[in-house]
């Protein structure tokens, strides 16, 4: 008895996120430059690295900009990490690079270099050469003021390999 209670114990988790209505996603192996709005990052290197994980998993590069003050930012990120389809959608099609815009750091030289930022999060897809074939804020996946996964999913469809 003790046993069969283990083994449902361990499988529980993978139960409860396996469903579209799962509270929250276990995290993928994500690259550090994947994770956070790290104001102390380099996104030059971050870039570089993306990239070249991006060219060795034949997959794009969504690189968004934004930081931890923004609200956006952190509904985007709440959104992602509990909508399973999306989660699964923009880590297989994708590599994440998240480039801090903020008072501490407002990484200048990089997004210098970038389309003009426009609202937060700012997103830019990029080929795995680098090369920018989108760039804009993601208001168009909002349905009645919430991130809608159906235009999400839709959205990454459009713009994966």
């Amino acid at each position: 008895m003790k046993k069969h209670l283990f083994l449902l114990i361990l499988l529980l988790p993978v139960t409860v996120q396996s469903g579209e209505h799962a509270d929250y996603i276990a995290p993928v192996s994500l690259p550090d430059y994947s994770k956070t709005y790290d104001p102390e990052r380099d996104p030059f290197a971050d870039s570089i690295n993306a990239l070249k994980n991006a060219k060795e998993t034949q997959r794009r590069v969504l690189i968004e900009v934004g930081g931890d003050w923004c609200t956006w930012c952190n509904v985007l990120e709440k959104f992602i990490n509990t909508t399973p389809s999306v989660h699964k959608q923009l880590h297989e099609n994708f590599v994440v690079l998240k480039v801090n815009f903020s008072d501490e750091n407002n990484n200048k030289l990089f997004l210098d270099d970038m389309p003009e930022l426009i609202g937060y999060p700012q997103v830019f897809i990029t080929e795995n050469d680098g090369s920018i074939i989108y760039a804009g804020n993601i208001v168009q996946l909002l349905e009645n003021g919430k991130y809608s996964r159906e235009r999400f999913n839709n959205f990454l469809a459009e713009w994966s390999l």
